[in-house]
């Protein structure tokens, strides 16, 4: 599983996200894929923040990848949001995050939840992917700059 339309499906793509607090962030991310997947959203909080508790997942340039381990989830599943006003994330670089992509995998997934957060930092990390991202005006238009690339690779 490497491409981003196996882990994102499309209403997994938020843009003008409201979150005054870190907290708040991870308990509206885990809402929403606990609607889109038909999962328990507090089960979903717990993990997200359960990981943070081990060192913040904002890895710098207003970017976190917030992730963890769900039992039950057939595969790696993932939610990108672009917040209205970026929230205080404890980052690396101590600069607060507006762009959030959630990964959620299986206990067993070890290989599969490593390969997906190395494709999600590694887009992430690309400056000019991210100005992209910060200039995009819909979740569509969110959801083509993951999944677009892929289809150009691939060719």
């Amino acid at each position: 599983m490497t491409d981003f339309s196996d882990l994102l499906l499309p209403e997994a793509v938020v843009q003008g996200l409201v979150a005054g607090t870190k907290k708040a962030l991870l308990q509206q991310v885990a809402a929403m894929l606990a609607d889109i997947h038909g999962l328990d959203a507090k089960i979903i909080a717990d993990a997200l923040t359960a990981r943070e508790k081990l060192g913040s997942t904002g890895f710098g340039g207003g970017v976190a990848i917030p992730h963890g381990k769900l039992a039950g989830l057939p595969q790696v599943i993932g939610l990108f949001a672009r917040l209205a006003q970026p929230v205080e994330f404890q980052a690396i670089d101590d600069l607060p995050v507006d762009l959030v992509f959630v990964l959620l995998s299986p206990p067993d997934a070890g290989a599969a939840h490593l390969k997906a957060l190395a494709r999600v930092s590694r887009r992430l990390r690309d400056r000019g992917f991210l100005a992209k991202l910060r200039g995009a005006g819909s979740p569509d238009a969110l959801y083509a700059l993951f999944t677009q690339d892929e289809a150009r690779d691939a060719a």
